[in-house]
């Protein structure tokens, strides 16, 4: 099924109008860990469509960090046999950055400290 997809074009411009789109980013697991950004007001999927609890009376963009959105895709696919209408983001959050739209600071994770002793030869 092929699903519907918008421009970051088209999304900057709903989000500069009155009716914002709910945003869901569907990166995977280390991708989005290892990020430190984030499209404004983003939602973090996590692997259940049905778990989220969206309004139905407004459009969805769901993106990731693949060029084809292919973890997108999907997570688009499962919202539109659920009735809501909703489009997967062309380009991803790649295209987004690229382009020096707007995004948010969100934490990465802290890689650990060595233990003691650990980096000798």
């Amino acid at each position: 099924m092929a699903v519907p997809r918008i421009s970051k074009e088209d999304l900057k411009q709903q989000l500069d109008g009155g009716a914002s789109p709910v945003i869901i980013d569907a990166r995977l697991k280390y991708p989005y860990e290892h990020s430190t950004l984030r499209l404004p007001g983003a939602m973090r999927y996590g692997g259940n469509a049905a778990a989220l609890s969206l309004p139905r009376d407004r459009e969805i963009v769901v993106y990731d960090s693949d060029p084809n959105e292919l973890a997108s895709s999907p997570v688009v696919a499962e919202l539109t046999r659920q009735g809501y209408r909703a489009s997967a983001l062309k380009g991803g959050i790649n295209d987004w950055v690229a382009a020096n739209l707007p995004t948010e600071t969100k934490g990465a994770p802290k890689q650990a400290a060595p233990e003691p002793g650990a980096l000798k030869g």
